[in-house]
Parts: structure tokens; sequence; C-alpha cells
């Protein structure tokens, strides 16, 4: 089988400007009871938390209540502006369109959020992803993972495939897991560095 490309930017500003929320996060039940579920896994509070892939900031508003400071990236302007506007009376968030893994803030971070994303990645994304996760995420950090189950035929990969990445490098270890219906969520922490 000949590998896939990460799906573009065009790719979603398509869909952004066809629907507001084209994936109905702010209004339907499945996504309100998997960010609660999400939630709950975490620890109470972050110094400082990177989300991958924001979309319109409905869990970016939900997360950043604990932590003193987010920096929220994703592919799509259109995305971005709605995630400004939902979070503007949050301060201690900070929006940028970036494409990781090729951008990449290159900060430290002790938590980082991989939801709902990483399917779209190539495979060679995919392994530059874990890469720089695992270099921007302090040891001991939390990696929270969430990935509808179903197959999509435009998406790389399903969510399991994403998880089994993950979770075969050694750098992670999992702290907690959850598998419903349709998505499956996995908190990962990053090892400690070895004591030199």
């Amino acid at each position: 089988m000949t590998p896939r490309d990460t799906l573009s930017r065009d790719y979603f500003d398509k869909i952004y400007a066809d629907a507001d929320d084209p994936w109905s996060f702010a209004t339907s039940d499945y996504e309100a009871e998997k960010y609660a579920r999400s939630l709950a896994a975490l620890r109470p509070s972050y110094a400082s938390a990177f989300e991958i892939g924001c979309s319109i900031g409905v869990f970016t508003q939900q997360l950043a209540a604990r932590c003193d400071a987010v920096l929220a990236v994703d592919i799509s302007d259109r995305a971005l502006e709605r995630a400004r506007a939902r979070c503007a009376a949050q301060p201690q968030i900070t929006f940028a369109r970036a494409a990781f893994p090729h951008d990449d803030p290159q900060r430290t971070f002790d938590l980082i959020t991989c939801c709902e994303v990483a399917y779209y990645w190539s495979d060679a994304d995919l392994a530059l992803a874990r890469d720089r996760i695992a270099a921007d995420l302090a040891p001991g950090g939390d990696l929270l993972l969430v990935h509808w189950l179903p197959k999509v035929d435009d998406y790389v990969r399903d969510g399991d495939a994403v998880h089994a990445a993950f979770l075969a490098d050694s750098r992670f270890t999992r702290a907690a897991s959850h598998r419903a219906d349709r998505y499956r969520l996995d908190l990962l922490r990053r090892a400690a560095s070895p004591v030199l």
C-alpha cells in the first residue's frame, strides 16, 4: 500500500468554511462526555500545557481552568478565529497557527494534549510528532491522547493505530486509560530522565 500524506491545511479550511462547528464540539453529548472523561484523567493543575489541534477552542476553554498557561495551536486560521473568540476571557491562553509536528514550539510543558489529530499525520509525521512531544514534555509530565475509533476513509490511520504507536515508545508509560464505544483515551507519562 502506498504511504499516505498528512492531511493539508486546505482540507481543514474547507471543513471550517462549510460549518462553524463541523464536529459539533460545542453541542454534542458525546463530546461533552469525552471532555469530562479527559479532564477526570488529568491532574488537578498544571503550570504549562500545549494543546495540539485546538479547533474552535471548546476543550481549550475547559483545560485552561486547570493551567497557569496554555499554548493552543491549530492548522486552520478559521478554527483559530473561533477559538480566540470563545476563550477571550482567559488571558492564560496563547493561540497560534502551527502545523505540528513541523512547527514545534521547542519549549517544555508539563502537559501536552494530542486529541483527535494524530490520525491525520503521515507515518513520517507521526514518528516526528512522537520525537517532538518526547522532547517538549517535561520528565514526569503528562501526554493526553484521545482519538475516534471508527475508520474514516479520509484519515491516514485509525485511533487504535495512533495509540499503539505511542504505547510502543519506551519514552512513555501509561498512567490511565479508558475505552468507550467510539473513542479511546490514554494518559501517558514521560519517563523520568536517568540520573547521571
